[in-house]
């Protein structure tokens, strides 16, 4: 779907993958139902679109879209320090699995995808995470 902004329009679409800090398998069911609620915040506050996610054990997918004011690595900062931040808030008992307090890795996978091509495919994918099923092990 194509956005508009004051000055342009704009079509762009991401997958974004991170894992918690260590690699830990702290995304519970509660975990993820928590991220999926304060992702729904960045739309209104900042223009950023979570269009799908979805997570496994020890790491988020994110499908998203946002404003080309906005970098790659701007979003992912600001996505990941928001969300660790009331994530800590609503279970700080995970503050004694993760030392430092940091929530997620410094890293992140990013590639885009086009609504055209493998929008579909890749969404499927992201909404599946965490599923045991043989068909979900590959994106293509």
């Amino acid at each position: 779907m194509t956005r508009k902004g004051y000055h342009c329009a704009y079509d762009t679409h991401y997958h974004i993958v991170f894992p918690v800090k260590y690699h830990k398998a702290l995304l519970s069911d509660g975990v993820t139902k928590a991220l999926k609620e304060i992702s729904k915040g960045f739309e209104d506050r900042f223009e950023l679109y979570i269009d799908q996610i979805g997570c496994d054990e020890n790491h988020i997918h994110i499908l998203a879209s946002f404003h080309p004011k906005y970098s790659i690595g701007q979003f992912v900062r600001l996505y990941k320090s928001i969300t660790a931040r009331q994530i800590f808030l609503k279970f700080p008992e995970l503050k004694k699995d993760l030392w430092g307090g940091e929530f997620w890795t410094d890293g992140y996978y990013v590639a885009t995808v086009g609504e055209r091509g493998n929008w579909s495919i890749v969404e499927r994918y992201v909404k599946n995470q965490g599923e045991q099923d043989a068909s979900n092990l590959c994106l293509w």
